[in-house]
């Protein structure tokens, strides 16, 4: 079953911080089996997945000649309210994530581009697609990338539900990734639509995951140019950012055309990683 997402935007304020949070957009990830975890409460909303729009993307510092991750962050976490999202990459480097997958079509072709270059990066995957896709899931793994949780079915309101209900839906996408990959570590969690509550940053930490954030998003999800996308990433990105790009939830022909330039283009200034997984 296919759902759409209409755009949010979530702004929070504080005596000293503002947040524009947006990204996830397109369409819901579709997945090719219908079963449901049996982690979940029957009684879960079903809200309608939808981004919105993220804050634009800032200058780039200079290039430098041989980069090299640091061990310190170049910027600080954000803080909101009670709790702290991760919006750098824990060193100098740029890590590159990919959200609402696998797909049977994209995924496989980020894959391979990711290959050929020799880029690793971060997957924040969707249970209802790891469920008909587990495979896929296999392969991410096998190549040496990072998983991330991106909850069940990519429900946008999951941080409005009760503590239990978020810790159902997350360990159930968990689970569902421990049943392609036993073992495999499964280190952050991305809220659909960077939607984010203190309930979900809490229960997220409770089960050992951190609450992966973003600091460029190039909005690939409306499916601009392939050149848009790409300038996007190059001129956003400061050194210790978190790319956001997605490799299911829609048509990603648009994405797939613009990784080769996005690569050789943050490579003149930075060193790519994958995130750790380790926290």
């Amino acid at each position: 079953m296919a759902l759409r997402r209409t755009h949010g935007l979530v702004v929070v304020v504080t005596g000293f911080t503002l947040l524009l949070a947006a990204g996830c957009g397109g369409e819901t990830p579709t997945a090719t089996s219908s079963a449901s975890p049996t982690a979940l409460p029957s009684t879960s909303p079903s809200p309608s997945p939808s981004p919105s729009p993220s804050p634009s993307p800032s200058p780039s510092p200079s290039p430098s000649a041989s980069p090299t991750p640091s061990k310190s962050p170049t910027t600080q976490p954000v803080t909101e309210k009670s709790y702290v999202l991760q919006r750098t990459s824990g060193s100098s480097g740029v890590a590159l994530t990919f959200d609402d997958g696998p797909h049977p079509t994209w995924t496989p072709r980020v894959l391979a581009v990711l290959r050929a270059k020799g880029v690793k990066a971060t997957f924040c995957l969707v249970g209802t697609q790891v469920k008909a896709h587990p495979a896929l899931v296999r392969q991410i793994v096998a190549e040496g990338h990072t998983l991330c949780n991106h909850s069940w079915n990519h429900e946008f309101k999951l941080g409005t539900w009760s503590d239990a209900k978020i810790s159902s839906n997350m360990r159930a996408t968990n689970n569902a990734i421990h049943e392609a990959v036993p073992g495999a570590p499964i280190r952050y969690f991305r809220h659909p639509g960077g939607n984010w509550t203190a309930a979900a940053v809490r229960v997220a930490r409770s089960l050992g995951m951190s609450p992966l954030h973003w600091t460029v998003d190039p909005q690939d999800w409306r499916r601009p140019a392939a050149s848009t996308i790409s300038s996007r990433v190059v001129k956003g990105t400061r050194a210790g950012g978190v790319v956001l790009l997605h490799d299911a939830g829609g048509d990603r022909a648009q994405t797939l055309s613009a990784l080769p330039g996005i690569i050789s283009g943050l490579r003149a200034k930075y060193v790519l990683i994958r995130l750790p997984d380790t926290l």
